[in-house]
C-alpha cells in the first residue's frame, strides 16, 4: 500500500468495460488509497469515486452506419480528452475494450511520454493481424482476459499479463441446476433445452426462425424437451413471441425477460449463437451447440479474413472442438437439432465435457481484477521494465 497521490485515467466506452473499470478501481485503491481516478466511464466506475469527463453513453455506439453519424463528436471527445490527460499528465492511463476509440488515444499519449495500459484484447489474434504493430507502439502492457491471446502478444514481444476473466470469478464452480429450475418455475419432467438466438435484432432475425425450426425437429422426436428461452429486454420477447406466433404449428415455449444466466443454469443442453454467451455456458458447465449465420457477403469476408479455426470460445480456449459449430449453411435444423440429441443422450459425453469445462473455469478464474491491478502498479510506480 502506497500513501502517494496518483492519478490514474481510465477510458471505457461501454457497459462491459464499466464493469471492469469499477472492479479494476476497487483493486487499485487497496494499493492506493489515495488515488484519484479520471477519464471517461459509466455509472458502476462513478459509484467507486471515478470522475468522468463526459458521459460514456456517448462513445457507446454500435454499428459501422451509427458510428459514422457520430464520428465527428467521437473524434471531438477523443481530442479533448487526449488534451486534458496531455495538459495534466497522470501517471497511468488504461484504455478498456472499445479498441477503435481507445488504442488510437493511448498511441498519442505514449508518444507524448505518458505510460498506457491496455484491458482487454481486441480481437487482433483472429483477422486484422497487422494492427499488432499499432498496439505495440500504443501500450506498455496489454492486459487479457484469456490464455491464448497472451501467446499471442508473447509472439510478437508485446508486453502482456493473462489476467484471468471477471465472469470467471463471477460464476460459481458448480452450478445450482434445481435451484434454477424452481426460481423460475420450470416443473416438468423432460429435459430442459435454453435456446438463446442472440441480444441484437438482426440476429434474433437470423437465427429466431432457425432456431425454432430445430426445436420442432428435435420435439418431434423428443417429445418431452421443455423449450425455455431467455430474451434481453422487451424489444426482444415481442420480436421472439412474433417468430413463434408466424409458425404454423405452435410450439410450448416458455419465454423469460432477461435471466439468460438462470435459464442456462437451469437447461441440460444450451442452443445458442455465437458470442459471450459460449463462455457462460461453459462456465455454467453446460452442453451446447452453437449455430451461426450471417448474410452471404458477409460471410464470405469473414471467412476470407480470420485467422482462427473455432469461433465458440469454448473450442478457442481447449484448443480442439469441444463444442459443435454450425455455421452458415451447415446450419440447418436437422443438424442443429442432431447435434443437441446427442448431447441430450450421451450422459458419457456429458460428464467429459463438463470435467473440461471444469478445468477452463479454473484456468479463468484467476481474480482478474486484483492481477491486472498487481500488474499495472510497476508501470504507475514508474517500472516499466
Amino acid at each position: 500500500m502506497s500513501e502517494r497521490l496518483v492519478t490514474i485515467g481510465i477510458v471505457a466506452g461501454e457497459a462491459s468495460g464499466d464493469i471492469l473499470g469499477a472492479g479494476l478501481i476497487h483493486a487499485l485503491r487497496q494499493r492506493y488509497p489515495n488515488a484519484r481516478f479520471v477519464g471517461i466511464g459509466g455509472e458502476e466506475m462513478k459509484a467507486s469515486g471515478f470522475h468522468s469527463l463526459v458521459p460514456m453513453e456517448r462513445l457507446s455506439v454500435m454499428g459501422l452506419v451509427e458510428v459514422l453519424k457520430h464520428i465527428r463528436e467521437l473524434v471531438s471527445i477523443r481530442h479533448r480528452v487526449r488534451d486534458y490527460f496531455l495538459s495534466t499528465p497522470p501517471d497511468i492511463v488504461i484504455g478498456i475494450d472499445s479498441p477503435d476509440f481507445t488504442i488510437g488515444l493511448e498511441l498519442q499519449l505514449r508518444e507524448a511520454g505518458i505510460r498506457t495500459a491496455h484491458y482487454v484484447s481486441p480481437t487482433v489474434w483472429a483477422w486484422r493481424r497487422k494492427r499488432i504493430f499499432k498496439i505495440a507502439r500504443a501500450v506498455d502492457m496489454m492486459l487479457t482476459l484469456f490464455p491464448f491471446e497472451a501467446r499471442f502478444y508473447e509472439e510478437h514481444s508485446v508486453p502482456v499479463t493473462f489476467v484471468g476473466h471477471p465472469l470467471a470469478d463471477a460464476v460459481p464452480l458448480h452450478t445450482d441446476t434445481d435451484g434454477a429450475r424452481k426460481a423460475l418455475e420450470i416443473e416438468g419432467e423432460g429435459p430442459v433445452l435454453a435456446i438463446l438466438p442472440g441480444s441484437r435484432q438482426g440476429e434474433v432475425e437470423r437465427l429466431g426462425g432457425l432456431f425454432l425450426a430445430t426445436a420442432h425437429w428435435l420435439q418431434s422426436r423428443r417429445s418431452d424437451v421443455q423449450l425455455v428461452i431467455p430474451c434481453v429486454n422487451p424489444a426482444r420477447l415481442r420480436q421472439v413471441q412474433a417468430i413463434i406466433d408466424a409458425e404454423a404449428v405452435k410450439l410450448p415455449v416458455k419465454l423469460v425477460l432477461g435471466r439468460s444466466r438462470e435459464v442456462m443454469a437451469a437447461a441440460d443442453v444450451v442452443l445458442l449463437a455465437s458470442g459471450t454467451a459460449t463462455l457462460e455456458a461453459m462456465l455454467l458447465k453446460k452442453p451446447m451447440v452453437v449455430g451461426y449465420r450471417l448474410n452471404s457477403f458477409t460471410y464470405f469476408l469473414a471467412s476470407k479474413l480470420v485467422k482462427v479455426p473455432y469461433v465458440a470460445l469454448p473450442n478457442l480456449l481447449a484448443r480442439k472442438e469441444l463444442v459443435p459449430e454450425r455455421l452458415q449453411d451447415e446450419a440447418t435444423p436437422e443438424a442443429l437439432g442432431q447435434a443437441v440429441l446427442e448431447r441430450l443422450e450421451s450422459k458419457n459425453q456429458v460428464e467429459e465435457l463438463k470435467g473440461a469445462f471444469t478445468e477452463l473455469h479454473e484456468q479463468l478464474r484467476r481474480n482478474a481484477s486484483q492481477r491486472a491491478a498487481e500488474a499495472l502498479v510497476p508501470l504507475i510506480e514508474g517500472n516499466s521494465g
